[in-house]
C-alpha cells in the first residue's frame, strides 16, 4: 500500500504505532486476534448476499451460505439459543431491528436513561427509538445501583410494550430475572443488551440473560473479541422470513427478527463482517477464554481496589465486571480534565456522567475505564495496581508537567512490557 497510497498507508502504521503504546482503557475498546483481522480483510467483502442462507436474490452465494450458518450455529451453541441473526450491520442497527419487529410507531419503550449509564438507543430523545417511539426511561438511585422496585413500579404506570435492560456505564451484575418478572407483569418484551458483557457472558463470567430475556442483542466487538459488528438471539419458531409478518408473539420472534433486519432495515449483509463474527464466536467456545473473562474481571477489581483506596469515589463502590466508572471531583478536577491529562501520559478512558451530574455532558464529574483490552494484552491484577497508582498520581496533579513526564515513562515501560501484534511489521504492508 505504501507504493500505492502514499497518504493512507502512513497513518495505518502510525494508529499501529498508537495502539502498541497507549494504554487502551475505554471499556468499549479491545483487540482482535490476526484471524480474525484476516477474516475482516478477506475477499468476502467482495460479495453480495441479500436475503438469508439458501434464499439470497443473487447468485454464487453457496460459500457465504455456509460462512454464515458456521457463525450462527456457533453462536446458537455459544450462547445456548435457538435462533440468531449475524447480519446486523453494528449495535444500534440491532436495536432499532428489534423496535421495528416488536412495535408499532408510538408504542411506550422503557430504557436506562444514558445519564445513568444507559444507551444512545435504549430510548435517548435523539435516537431513533426515542423519537419514533414513546419512551420513558428509567434511572438508578443516587449511588448507582438499578432500583428493581421502582423499575416496577414505573413498568405499572406507564405500561411499556418493551423493556430494554442493559448498560453502557453500569458496573454491577444486572438481575434479569427480575427485569423478566417485570416485563412479564406488564405484558412487555424484555430486550437485553449485552454488547458490553458479551464476551463475559460467553466465558461464564457473568450471568446470561438467555432464559429470561425475550430477546438478546449484542455487539461482537467489546468482550466478545469480533469485528464490528452485531448479533440478534432469540428461541422460538423456526425463521421464515420472507414470508408476510406474521403476529407479534414469542413463538415467532425468529421470523419477526429476521424480517426486521432485512428487509425492513438493511440490505446486503457485510460478508467479511459475518467471517470475522465467525472465528471470533470459534475462539470464544475455546477454554482459554473462560480463563480471559475472568482475568478481566479480576483486573477490574484490583484496579477498582487501587483507585478506591488513593481517593477515588467509585460508582457503587467497585465493579462486578468489566468496568469502573469513578466521580474524579475528589481529586479536585473534571472528567475531561482527567481523561485529557491521562492521554498525555498514554492512558485512553472516556469522561463520563455519574448519576445525578450537576455538570454538562462533555465536561462531566467522572470517567470510566475498563480492562477488556489490557486483559488481552496479558496484563495481570498486579499491573492493574501499578496502573492505578500512576492514574491517581495524574489525578492528583493533572497539570504537574514533571510528574506526567514521569509518569508517561513508567506508562511506556508498561505498555513495551506486552506487545501488541508483535508479528505485524505494517498494517500498509
Amino acid at each position: 500500500m505504501h507504493t500505492i497510497d502514499a497518504q493512507l498507508a502512513p497513518l495505518l502504521d502510525q494508529e499501529l504505532d498508537r495502539q502498541r503504546r497507549v494504554l487502551a482503557m475505554i471499556p468499549s475498546e479491545n483487540y482482535v486476534s490476526p484471524a480474525v483481522l484476516a477474516a475482516t480483510g478477506s475477499v468476502c467483502t467482495n460479495k453480495y448476499s441479500e436475503g438469508y442462507p439458501g434464499k439470497r436474490y443473487y447468485s454464487g452465494n453457496e460459500i457465504i451460505d455456509a460462512i454464515e450458518e458456521l457463525a450462527r450455529s456457533r453462536a446458537r451453541e455459544l450462547f445456548h439459543v435457538s435462533h440468531v441473526n449475524v447480519q446486523p450491520y453494528s449495535g444500534s442497527p440491532a436495536n432499532l431491528a428489534v423496535c421495528l419487529a416488536l412495535l408499532h410507531p408510538g408504542d411506550t419503550i422503557m430504557g436506562l436513561d444514558l445519564r445513568y449509564g444507559g444507551h444512545l438507543t435504549h430510548g435517548w430523545k435523539v435516537s431513533a427509538t426515542g423519537i419514533y417511539y414513546r419512551s420513558v426511561p428509567y434511572i438508578t438511585n443516587a449511588e448507582g445501583w438499578l432500583d428493581y422496585d421502582a423499575i416496577a413500579t414505573q413498568a405499572r404506570t406507564e405500561r411499556p410494550k418493551l423493556i430494554f435492560c442493559g448498560a453502557t456505564a453500569y458496573p454491577r451484575i444486572i438481575d434479569f430475572a427480575k427485569l423478566a418478572s417485570i416485563a412479564r407483569e406488564v405484558d412487555a418484551f424484555l430486550v437485553a443488551d449485552i454488547s458490553h458483557i458479551a464476551g463475559l457472558v460467553a466465558g461464564d463470567a457473568h450471568p446470561s440473560p438467555v432464559g429470561h430475556a425475550d430477546v438478546v442483542t449484542t455487539t461482537t466487538h467489546k468482550t466478545l473479541r469480533g469485528p464490528r459488528g452485531a448479533m440478534i438471539l432469540c428461541n422460538g419458531l423456526p425463521s421464515d422470513p420472507l414470508k408476510a409478518p406474521p403476529e407479534r408473539t414469542r413463538d415467532h420472534l425468529p421470523s419477526l427478527i429476521d424480517r426486521a433486519v432485512f428487509p425492513g432495515l438493511q440490505g446486503g449483509p457485510h460478508d467479511h463482517q459475518t467471517a470475522a463474527i465467525a472465528a471470533a464466536l470459534h475462539e470464544a467456545a475455546q477454554p482459554e477464554f473462560r480463563t480471559y473473562a475472568q482475568r478481566i474481571i479480576e483486573n477490574a477489581r484490583a484496579l477498582a481496589e487501587t483507585l478506591a483506596a488513593a481517593g477515588g469515589r467509585l460508582i457503587t463502590g467497585g465493579t462486578d465486571n468489566h468496568l469502573l466508572l469513578m466521580d474524579v471531583t475528589p481529586f479536585g478536577t473534571t472528567g475531561r480534565i482527567a481523561a485529557e491529562a491521562l492521554y498525555r501520559i498514554g492512558i485512553s478512558v472516556n469522561f463520563n456522567a455519574i448519576p445525578n451530574d450537576p455538570r454538562k455532558p462533555f465536561d462531566p464529574s467522572g470517567i470510566r475505564l475498563g480492562t477488556p483490552a489490557l486483559t488481552t494484552r496479558g496484563y495481570t491484577p498486579e499491573d492493574m495496581r501499578t496502573i492505578g497508582q500512576c492514574i491517581a498520581e495524574v489525578l492528583r496533579s493533572p497539570d504537574d508537567a514533571l510528574l506526567l513526564h514521569r509518569t508517561q515513562a513508567t506508562i511506556r515501560a508498561i505498555a513495551d512490557a506486552y506487545p501488541l501484534y508483535p508479528t505485524l511489521s505494517s498494517v500498509a504492508a
